[in-house]
């Protein structure tokens, strides 16, 4: 297993993508999560918890996928990256990235995460893509991401987010317990409730 969490399968679709909630009660709210499905995830949450959508989404729709970062050689170096994005003050390696600041909006923050996230090993050793799924909420990053992380626009290729034979959807599916009510870290595959050196390994 190399040090960013597995090794890259030949057509298999790994991201990790930011929500936006464009509901006037809820307006400017914003969920990370991981995906092998993009198009299949957002409609999940939307539909709320009964479709498989997360708690933290359910009933505050409707949200829009404004943008994914793919390319991770595995499911587990994706939810690691996933973990410590929606975590950045409990990850070791994101302990330079100032906290959010009283009047900066939670999207501006996220992506702030996420600029310094993409400049920090081991992502930044990763061959990853930073999509913008709605051009209309594109922002410039800064620090801007390395010159091997391409800026892609639109949805993601069918047959990258679908492959024929993937063992990963159940991570999709399954409801995951919001971390910020204090659950436990869990297993993409099973759901169950990771423990010691496993626990560790999501975190980053």
């Amino acid at each position: 297993m190399g040090p960013a969490g597995g090794t890259a399968r030949p057509g298999r679709f790994f991201g990790v993508y930011l929500l936006y909630c464009l509901n006037p009660r809820h307006r400017g709210r914003v969920y990370v999560g991981f995906t092998v499905n993009p198009a299949r995830r957002v409609q999940q949450h939307n539909g709320g918890r009964k479709k498989g959508g997360a708690w933290r989404t359910s009933g505050r729709g409707p949200w829009e996928m404004v943008l994914i970062v793919h390319g991770f050689p595995s499911a587990v170096a994706a939810l690691r990256f996933e973990w410590a994005w929606q975590h950045p003050q409990a990850s070791r390696r994101l302990a330079h990235v100032g906290r959010r600041v009283r009047g900066e909006a939670a999207f501006a923050f996220h992506l702030r995460v996420l600029a310094h996230m993409l400049r920090t090993l081991p992502w930044a050793r990763l061959p990853l893509t930073l999509r913008w799924l709605r051009q209309d909420f594109h922002c410039d990053l800064s620090p801007p991401p390395p010159p091997h992380v391409p800026l892609a626009f639109g949805p993601v290729p069918p047959r990258a987010s679908a492959p024929k034979h993937c063992t990963v959807p159940l991570a999709d599916t399954q409801p995951k317990p919001d971390p910020d009510q204090g659950a436990e870290a869990c297993c993409a595959l099973c759901t169950n409730q990771l423990q010691g050196h496993w626990t560790d390994m999501l975190k980053t």
